[in-house]
């Protein structure tokens, strides 16, 4: 780099004639923009500026042309992985809310069945999940505890004859 301005990714400090200024380990789009700066403004070899921060000279050229399309707001770091959920389509979810409503008593591996049957495969998990996103789980039934001194009582009325009776 040149002697006025000079970054060290070790001690994350951008240092110039008049001071220096801390670069937070975590902001990655400040590292970004400081390889460009080197890259770029400082006359430093491409190669060796984007390996000093962790690239390969391609990615350099992909995030200066990132850069120079939209600015700073480019260079932040962009989720990996599916951008959608190529599995539970819009269609399949549609079917499925369509299957639970006509039927809500079906189980989840019933709809998997009739999912199938359509030609659309869809595991029994990816169902329950779209269930639960909507909130059409059932509801389980449950017997309401009774208190001991209630259920004493009950029972204690049912022994009795009934008065009156010989």
């Amino acid at each position: 780099m040149n002697a006025l301005l000079q970054f060290d990714p070790n001690t994350q400090q951008l240092t110039g004639p008049a001071g220096a200024l801390s670069v937070p380990v975590t902001d990655e789009q400040a590292r970004r923009f400081l390889m460009l700066v080197e890259g770029q403004c400082l006359g430093a070899q491409v190669a060796d500026t984007a390996q000093k921060y962790g690239f390969c000279r391609q990615r350099y050229y992909q995030m200066l042309a990132d850069y120079q399309q939209g600015g700073l707001p480019a260079l932040q770091p962009k989720k990996t992985g599916p951008k959608s959920n190529y599995r539970r389509t819009d269609q399949l979810v549609r079917q499925i809310l369509r299957y639970r409503f006509l039927d809500p008593e079906v189980s989840p591996a019933v709809i998997v069945q009739k999912l199938r049957q359509t030609g659309l495969a869809l595991s029994l998990r990816s169902v329950e999940r779209v269930i639960a996103d909507y909130g059409l789980q059932k509801k389980t039934l449950r017997a309401q505890p009774q208190k001991p001194a209630a259920a004493a009582a009950r029972a204690a009325r049912r022994k009795t004859p009934a008065s009156g009776q010989d």
